[in-house]
């Protein structure tokens, strides 16, 4: 068995694993090993916008793991991709950029969680970003990952900014900043038609550097405990199973499916779990793999009149072709576009102090969600979800060979307020696109459909054809409770240095994709490590 030493180890390059692997490198002081499952990020689809309708179901770069089927979600398996590669999800997510809400923060820190308010996070979401559009006490330039505006200009968009006022939801020209309320145009990482991921913002400028080690395809099998201390980690790399020593700390960036995994193969869990797949009992901690949450997310979809506004049609065929000569020449059009060029954040009731539904608004729309083929033609697809969900699942063990998916369970719209706020939400989506301003534009409503009107009948449809906003977060959760993992330092509670430093940690799931939240996270953890360092 082969032994190597470093001060850390890093298990998990994706949005905060890169982060933590340039930051703690940085000095030159330390010796750094980052540890990644999948492979280098060079799939020849990483780099362009859209890449994510086609890397959501590839196995190269992708777990593609699957829930278990549920009584509330019509007894089906839902989709649940996560980036298996240099990058993690950040390679392969629909490049939406949100911070989520500073009431998001101060609940957590009100938790417990002291250090994680929004005036305590505020400098580190600064610190990330390089705002192309302006620098305010919100937003600032200079950091790694490039922000803006999403590019495309249509009158779509045009008619759906003038249907959200006639509505009472106006325009907001900076959802991160101020406020987060109203409908906006997408900020997205993209710079000059190219995916801004994590691997390429912070671990490509740090991988000339010879204190780092970037390890590929290393398939973590456990964390090596020495009495109640981690000592490193065990892995399959090489085609042999190596240990791995770390003489600081050994860090789990692995995400909210695959770090309590790892903590439960290492013997780090509930008691009941461990003993249900003959794994000793190390430490029993059992929150590992509760509290796990994800926006459940709707897909609604109407008919558009006009030809030439939307991307059905643009998308196929010739008309692709000349889609991609234009982003070659301008770096603009369908293959520079994220996931939803327009975003609406609404309070679905006026007593509410904040939004508590997002909408991604899509110039195009599919016959299906796991094809990903658009319809012939042209349409517009409306994802609603809710923004703070009360629904908590799990994520354990499957078996105890580190090669098997574990068992993931969302336990979506359990709880009344989340039926309520989904229903509200898609109540809500409707107003906009019947609206005035939208007449000439929106047809026939093809999903749901017109014929689904009651709340029960809506409910019934989330509950059987609704995917995920691929936001899971919360199965190692931060906080000094009996059921938190880690504390607000990112240590887990009852073992010396080891800790948990991504979405996992999250005691609540953030208002709105996850992605900047995270590398947020990585920012606060590497600050973290480096100050007791």
């Amino acid at each position: 068995m082969h032994i190597d030493t470093f001060d850390y180890i890093i298990v998990g390059a994706g949005s905060a694993g890169c982060v933590l692997a340039n930051r703690l490198t940085a000095s030159g002081e330390f010796r750094v090993l980052l540890l990644e499952a999948g492979p280098e990020d060079r799939h020849p689809w990483i780099p362009f916008p859209l890449s994510y309708g086609k890397l959501i179901n590839t196995p190269a770069v992708n777990w593609c793991f699957q829930s278990e089927p549920e009584a509330g979600t019509g007894n089906r398996p839902i989709p649940v991709p996560r980036g298996r590669v240099l990058g993690g999800s950040s390679s392969i997510n629909g490049l939406v950029y949100v911070r989520g809400q500073p009431l998001d923060f101060d609940t957590w820190a009100q938790l417990g969680n002291r250090g994680w308010s929004y005036d305590d996070v505020l400098p580190l979401f600064r610190r990330i970003e390089n705002y192309e559009h302006r620098t305010d006490e919100w937003r600032a330039a200079g950091g790694p990952v490039h922000v803006s505006e999403a590019v495309d200009e249509s009158p779509l968009y045009d008619a759906l900014f003038s249907a959200g006022e006639s509505v009472g939801l106006s325009r907001n020209p900076d959802y991160n900043g101020a406020r987060q309320e109203g409908l906006c145009k997408a900020q997205t990482n993209i710079r000059r038609g190219r995916r801004m991921s994590a691997a390429y913002c912070y671990l490509r400028p740090a991988r000339s550097r010879p204190n780092l080690s970037v390890r590929t395809g290393a398939l973590v099998h456990r964390v090596r405990l020495d009495g109640k201390r981690a000592a490193g980690v065990e892995c399959y790399l090489e085609g042999r199973l190596q240990t791995l020593r770390a003489r600081r700390e050994v860090v789990l960036s692995a995400g909210a499916i695959n770090s309590p995994q790892i903590l439960e193969l290492s013997g780090i869990g509930d008691p009941r779990v461990l003993a249900r797949h003959g794994i000793e009992v190390r430490h029993p901690l059992p929150g590992v793999g509760e509290n796990f949450s994800d926006h459940i997310a709707p897909r609604m979809a109407w008919r558009i009149r006009r030809r030439g506004i939307g991307y059905n049609e643009r998308g196929r065929g010739l008309a692709l072709l000349w889609q991609v000569v234009r982003y070659l020449v301008s770096r603009r059009g369908i293959l520079n576009m994220p996931s939803a060029p327009v975003v609406g954040f609404v309070r679905t009731r006026p007593e509410l102090e904040t939004p508590d539904v997002q909408f991604h608004f899509s110039p195009w729309s599919f016959s299906s969600p796991k094809v990903r083929k658009f319809d012939r033609d042209p349409g517009l697809t409306c994802t609603v979800y809710q923004l703070r969900p009360l629904s908590r699942g799990s994520v354990h063990l499957r078996s105890p060979d580190p090669r098997d998916a574990p068992e993931i369970r969302f336990n979506f719209l359990a709880e009344p307020t989340d039926c309520r706020a989904t229903v509200d939400g898609m109540r809500f989506a409707r107003r906009i696109v019947e609206a005035a301003p939208m007449q000439g534009l929106a047809g026939a409503e093809l999903r749901p459909g017109a014929t689904v009107q009651t709340d029960d009948e809506l409910l019934d449809y989330a509950r059987r054809r609704a995917e995920t906003g691929y936001h899971p977060a919360g199965t190692c959760a931060m906080g000094p409770d009996s059921m938190a993992v880690v504390d607000a330092r990112l240590a887990v509670h009852g073992i010396e240095s080891l800790r948990v430093v991504d979405a996992s940690i999250m005691p609540a799931l953030t208002s709105g994709n996850i992605n900047a939240p995270t590398m947020m996270i990585g920012e606060k953890g590497a600050e973290l490590i480096l100050g007791e360092a």
